[in-house]
């Protein structure tokens, strides 16, 4: 495909423009996106935005906080209150964010988690139970750090009123006395289509308080997302173990969990707990997570029928299985392309497809396990290209592409070179050039100078992409090797 001059048309006319020219130059059609295709970017391992504000309230210190919460209260919601840097030190608790109260986001007014904290009066003391305490749909939490509770810095109701839709997007929760992020059951209903993005769960003294502790912790909770998180030092100060990092039960169904990074927790993602319905999870994903655990198993399916664990890299110290699959309700399961260090067991009867999962000892094959890094340094035999494709893993934790031939494990391997799997190219070229990547190449520059893209799937010309007069470009799909 060759351009001479600019090329300045909406992309949807683009790709109805420009395809014909590229059968002229007999080359293998490429790939632009227009406003109904779903290209592969590497954006979605990015932390997603709140939702654009509305009616919002700026706050700077905790007096003005509860007025906010007051107001919202009183016309039922519908407002962004944004915290100003700085500490908010609780002596009490925040008004309850009851079930008139819909579409109400809370937001640190810089982006920066670090520089909005709300916290408690210590784990120890009950004078603070929360942070916030929700009962309304649509509620969103972004960009702060909150704990240093009694019970929970977040809990969520499923009953009496059940909580849809609740968002947390970039909050570090940290040393709370229980759970870190609860969502509660004891009724009928459920709390539907919670978000959890790019978060960080972490007692930061490397150990929790008491056994009786977590990461998050739902009951009765259906269709949740927990993408891109980090959680680190949940972990039982004795003997006894904590609970999960990730723990979804009692009546559960249609967990998403991918992209997240656990390390030294007791336990690391939990689905059911013990042979009971009534404590169980049906169907749901486990996918692309690096999980470290010191005492016990890293994932666990209990009373968990028809789940997929799809290409975690799972490493226990202290405990023999990496992976457990238990009871009988436990069936239709499917455990593939597992990377670990120890046993993919089945225990109580429970029944599972196996397939293409690999045990190791070498930690070595990773860039930094002693800082649970579980990248892979090489295209090692047994991992690499020997997967089994799934439709539901096109991308690695980074989301990076998966190869035709897929790997084992979180991570896809790809060899350090000119042609990385994905290349973006944003501002002003005013030197010849070529990007090269094996997947994808993603474009909004201005070229000013001759330019080539090759890449091996497509080459997504996005809104602002521009070709300056008397400049050739040339886009063609070709594979690096």
């Amino acid at each position: 495909m060759i351009f001479f001059g600019t090329c300045l048309l909406p992309l949807k006319s683009v790709t109805q423009t420009l395809l014909p020219l590229i059968s002229l130059h007999n080359k293998v059609p490429v790939v632009l996106a227009d406003s109904l295709s779903k290209p592969l970017q590497q954006s979605t391992c990015d932390c997603p935005e709140p939702a654009e504000p509305e009616n919002i309230v700026n706050v700077q210190n905790v007096s003005e906080l509860q007025s906010a919460l007051t107001q919202a209260n009183n016309q039922n919601g519908n407002m962004t209150v944004v915290l100003a840097p700085g500490e908010y030190i609780l002596n009490s608790n925040l008004l309850f964010i009851g079930n008139n109260m819909a579409d109400l986001t809370i937001k640190g007014a810089t982006g920066n988690r670090d520089d909005v904290i709300i916290r408690g009066q210590g784990w120890n003391n009950n004078n603070v139970t929360h942070i916030f305490n929700v009962a309304a749909d649509r509620f969103t939490v972004a960009d702060m750090t909150i704990g240093e509770v009694f019970y929970h810095p977040i809990q969520v109701h499923s009953n009496p009123f059940d909580a849809d839709d609740f968002t947390a997007i970039n909050v570090r929760f940290i040393d709370a006395k229980e759970q870190l992020l609860k969502v509660s059951g004891g009724g009928d209903l459920f709390a539907d289509r919670g978000r959890i993005y790019c978060c960080e769960f972490e007692f930061t003294q490397g150990v929790a308080y008491q056994y009786y502790t977590g990461g998050i912790d739902a009951h009765r909770s259906v269709n949740w997302v927990v993408h891109n998180n980090v959680f680190k030092g949940i972990r039982s100060p004795d003997g006894t173990l904590a609970e999960h990092a990730i723990h979804f039960w009692k009546v559960c169904s249609g967990t998403i969990i991918t992209g997240n990074k656990i390390n030294t927790c007791d336990r690391g993602i939990g689905f059911g707990l013990g042979d009971s319905h009534a404590n169980g999870h049906v169907d749901g994903l486990i996918m692309n997570n690096f999980v470290h655990t010191n005492r016990d198993v890293g994932i666990g399916l209990e009373h968990s029928p028809d789940t997929k664990v799809y290409n975690n890299t799972v490493i226990t110290e202290n405990y023999p299985n990496s992976i457990e699959y238990r009871f009988s309700a436990t069936s239709n399961a499917q455990i593939i392309n597992n990377l670990t260090n120890g046993v993919i067991r089945n225990r109580n009867n429970a029944s599972a497809i196996l397939t293409t999962n690999y045990q190791t000892n070498d930690l070595s094959i990773f860039t930094d396990a002693t800082n649970f890094d579980y990248h892979m340094t090489d295209s090692h035999p047994n991992i690499a290209n020997v997967g089994t494709q799934l439709s539901k893993v096109p991308q690695d934790i980074d989301c990076e592409p998966r190869a035709n031939s897929i790997d084992i494990g979180a991570d896809e391997y790809y060899a350090t070179s000119s042609c990385p799997p994905i290349l973006t190219h944003n501002g002003t070229a005013a030197m010849s050039g070529l990007y090269h990547a094996s997947h994808s190449v993603i474009s909004n520059a201005t070229l000013n100078a001759n330019f080539e893209y090759k890449a091996g799937f497509e080459i997504e010309l996005n809104n602002g992409f521009n070709v300056m007069p008397t400049i050739t470009f040339l886009a063609t799909i070709e594979d690096c090797n």
